[in-house]
């Protein structure tokens, strides 16, 4: 069975065809930078024309960048403030002329760590990260998800933990990758306290960078790349679509 996953961030949006009875992409994925200001009407056109693209006409699973509950945007920190209290569902629906389903960003990275990736027969409690513009979380316990979790906006020195350990941060601050080790592990540290879990999975753009960061961690917990790297939004919003 296939479905279209597109996953909606900060700087850019991209889609692919995706098998989910195995995870893997049917078609180079496409990505189109986000347009500037991220707000609701722009960003349905850039779906429906990755959607497009793909000659696509059947369900389309969405990943974005904030708390969703029955379709509906409950906060924005790195899109536009228009999106709050709107049916994204309905929006991309209409747009798209495809029966589209949006949820969590991280939400749906983490359904795709947990079904064919990193996090694959993982009991206890798991904790997904993408950093990335900001930092999504995503918590599974015995593989059942707990959704819309926002710690990325956890207070850190004052501020929310994002804006210190995302990869955009370290970007911004131009960080030595010894430097951004130190402030996600301060982050990570301040996870472990209130969690105690069994397995971190770092995700997003920069987990093509694991080698250079991970192994600069002290941490208690075990911690591991993303398999599906930055693809892990695209398959698990692929699979999202199927979600009732």
């Amino acid at each position: 069975m296939q479905a279209l996953g597109i996953d909606i961030g900060g700087s850019g949006i991209k889609g692919a065809p995706v098998n989910i009875e195995t995870g893997t992409l049917l078609a180079e994925r496409l990505r189109i930078k986000t347009p500037k200001g991220a707000k609701p009407q722009p960003v349905a056109e850039v779906v429906a024309e990755i959607v497009r693209a793909f000659k696509w006409s059947g369900p389309v699973g969405v990943g974005f960048p904030a708390p969703i509950k029955h379709g509906v945007a409950m906060m924005a920190a790195n899109v536009s403030q228009k999106w709050v209290g709107l049916n994204a569902d309905e929006l991309l629906t209409s747009v798209t002329g495809c029966p589209c389903h949006v949820g969590n960003d991280a939400d749906v990275a983490g359904m795709a760590e947990m079904a064919f990736g990193a996090g694959k027969g993982q009991g206890g409690t798991v904790i997904m990260l993408t950093l990335g513009t900001g930092i999504g979380s995503a918590i599974y316990y015995n593989g059942h998800l707990v959704p819309n979790t926002e710690f990325g906006h956890l207070q850190l020195k004052g501020v929310d933990a994002e804006h210190r350990a995302s990869d955009a941060a370290r970007q911004r601050e131009e960080m030595s990758w010894k430097k951004y080790a130190k402030r996600l592990n301060e982050y990570l540290n301040e996870m472990e306290k209130l969690f105690w879990p069994d397995l971190f999975i770092i995700g997003g753009g920069i987990s093509k960078q694991h080698e250079k960061f991970l192994p600069l961690l002290k941490l208690q917990t075990k911690i591991v790349p993303a398999q599906f790297q930055n693809e892990a939004g695209i398959v698990g919003a692929a699979l999202f679509s199927q979600e009732k």
